[in-house]
């Protein structure tokens, strides 16, 4: 079972406290774009194009970034595994996106980011690839978080040194690394231009 804080300790543990400081920081952000986006779409529409640039930066960045709101928050509140709650933010990002494709695709409309995950999602070939790159990359990420926060947290450290825990952590970095090259020659092929993003 992974290491559970209990709500009352929480705002006692430095590091914790700096997790969820950083989580509100990306929560107000997002709630000001999902509020400056109703101001300029109506409620619905910039909530759901809140949404869908939230999904964009689950399904299209190959680093548990959007997840990491809902995953590090959960793990230190309910000692959930990163890992089990970046499954669920997928489960929801694809579940989002596959209903708005036949239901809602003008709201792809409205930015830059929202127009090029349609592009990516009603184009499997070639396209999914990148999907399939970022869900590596995620994962990837995820796990090597759930490892440090375990490591952080003293469990299982005999079991660490004795599996080479060190070589395990370069070779996750190595891989890491050789899926970000991956996503951005993919990128690049595709003639997306991530500066203008």
């Amino acid at each position: 079972m992974a290491h559970k804080i209990p709500l009352k300790n929480l705002w006692q543990h430095a590091p914790k406290r700096e997790g969820l400081l950083k989580f509100l920081l990306l929560l107000s952000v997002l709630i000001g774009y999902f509020g400056y986006l109703s101001y300029e779409y109506g409620l619905a529409t910039g909530g759901m194009v809140a949404a869908l640039t939230w999904s964009f930066f689950v399904l299209c960045t190959p680093i548990a970034d959007a997840g990491f709101l809902l995953d590090f928050p959960v793990r230190l509140i309910t000692g959930m595994r990163m890992l089990h709650s970046e499954l669920i933010v997928w489960a929801i990002a694809i579940s989002l996106n596959t209903w708005a494709v036949f239901f809602s695709a003008p709201s792809y409309d409205k930015t830059f980011l929202t127009d090029l995950l349609y592009k990516i999602l009603t184009h499997p070939w070639p396209y999914w690839s990148i999907i399939a790159l970022c869900a590596s990359g995620t994962f990837l990420s995820v796990k090597f978080g759930d490892e440090m926060m375990d490591v952080i947290a003293h469990k299982d450290r005999k079991l660490q040194h004795k599996h080479g825990f060190t070589f395990k952590v370069i070779a996750m970095i190595a891989f890491f690394l050789l899926i970000v090259w991956g996503y951005y020659h993919l990128i690049e092929t595709l003639n997306v231009d991530i500066p203008d993003v």
